[in-house]
């Protein structure tokens, strides 16, 4: 079943009226799903109840990937012609050749609310002065989230990514009270102005909103950026084929809640099983999302990849949760599962004896990898005797992981940063 408590109580009768007009007409507007839901033997007569939706297949990345292939440029999973789409923005994720979603001007607007909804949620507010260090152009973090800084009334100031020349010009000059990136860049930005002799606490920053990849939620990661700027760390996530901004961290809290009000429906499921996970404290799984007001591209049961921990509940019952890895990104060794972020965060952790920089190095296309897995690290500023530091890291990823590694210490600077998504693995071969 549809896990309700993703669903505010008072938006449950509307999500359901609106979900049911959105599939009564889905099929005879998008071919994908005509076929998909007559393969699987369900109608739109189908769905009754929320509990329904189950009953419904998943859409997956490659089904719409296959779907642009067959029938450019929207794919056949679109459901309106191209003179009804404003705007094109590309999802690429972090695997994968990018593919195109549309927005009409409905579902601008439905993004706009969803994505103000969120940075509201994560503290923004109309006196804050937004450096926007994220992408600009195809990224769906970019323009919606102007979009949604203006009708907060925030001041927005589109840097974007490329220009840390310029970002700290602004951070000078314009009274800069909050930074907006992923937070690979948030370090990095620290680390640029540190090169110049710079403390990034001397720019009174108040506020940090990161999103686009998993780091804001890493416990050592988190507390690395939130202590060299001096300020607090606010996450979002989103879904670049289903909105911006769907869950938003409320600053203090334990993790994101759902953000996306009548526009989307959320399920929790195993990744393997792809049966419900009840959102409680402590259970983890992979979202799920059902657009509901969708014109362009509405998707049905939409696997994300995305895997997350449910870390609390909000006191109005709510789930909290915090992104830990998507399932694309992970590896398998000896049958253990191992997201490359939780290695980072082991890394980071050690700061100042390392910089927290890492990459592991595969000799073949994962996920299954023969172990020792293998880790390259940066020895940070203070780093004591190294190969003691080496052992550490090694037993550390052991015991907190149950996977065998072999670290390679490697010079401050030696591993490339990434002014947009860091990549955290590398082929060798």
């Amino acid at each position: 079943m549809v896990t309700p408590s993703f669903v505010a109580v008072e938006d449950q009768d509307a999500v359901t009226e609106l979900l049911r007009a959105q599939l009564d007409g889905l099929p005879a507007r998008s071919p994908v799903y005509a076929d998909l839901f007559a393969e699987h033997g369900v109608t739109p007569s189908t769905f009754a109840s929320l509990d329904d939706l189950a009953k419904f297949p998943f859409t997956t990345k490659q089904m719409l990937r296959d779907s642009q292939a067959d029938a450019p440029p929207l794919g056949r999973h679109a459901a309106v012609d191209m003179t009804e789409v404003i705007r094109v923005h590309a999802s690429t994720g972090t695997t994968g050749k990018p593919s195109w979603v549309g927005v009409t001007r409905r579902d601008a607007a439905a993004w706009t609310d969803m994505v103000t909804r969120a940075f509201r949620t994560m503290g923004a507010s109309r006196e804050d002065v937004v450096l926007h260090a994220a992408g600009l152009t195809l990224f769906v973090g970019g323009l919606p989230i102007r979009d949604a800084f203006e009708r907060i009334g925030a001041t927005f100031v589109p840097i974007g990514t490329g220009a840390s020349e310029k970002a700290v010009l602004a951070l000078e000059t314009l009274g800069v009270t909050a930074l907006h990136s992923t937070p690979s860049y948030a370090r990095y930005l620290a680390e640029y102005l540190r090169a110049r002799g710079r403390d990034p606490k001397e720019f009174g920053l108040r506020k940090i909103f990161v999103g686009g990849e998993p780091g804001g939620g890493e416990p050592a990661f988190r507390q690395h950026v939130e202590q060299e700027w001096g300020a607090p760390v606010a996450e979002g996530l989103g879904n670049a084929d289903m909105a911006p901004v769907l869950f938003g961290e409320v600053p203090g809290s334990s993790g994101m809640r759902f953000t996306g009000g009548r526009h989307v429906l959320v399920e929790l499921i195993d990744p393997e099983s792809g049966a419900p996970v009840a959102a409680e404290p402590g259970a983890t799984g992979e979202l799920v999302y059902t657009s509901v007001d969708r014109e362009c591209c509405p998707l049905v049961r939409f696997r994300t990849s995305d895997r997350v921990l449910v870390t609390g509940l909000a006191d109005d019952g709510a789930p909290l949760i915090r992104c830990f890895g998507r399932t694309d990104d992970m590896l398998i060794v000896l049958g253990v599962n191992v997201f490359p972020s939780a290695i980072r965060d082991i890394i980071q952790a050690l700061h100042p004896r390392t910089t927290g920089a890492m990459q592991i190095l595969l000799s073949e296309e994962g996920p299954r990898v023969e172990p020792p897995l293998r880790v390259e690290a940066e020895w940070g500023e203070q780093p004591g005797d190294r190969d003691e530091l080496v052992r550490e890291l090694e037993t550390l990823i052991r015991s907190r992981l149950s996977v065998r590694a072999a670290v390679t210490l490697v010079p401050p600077g030696s591993i490339e940063r990434s002014e947009a998504k860091t990549r955290l693995t590398r082929r060798t071969s």
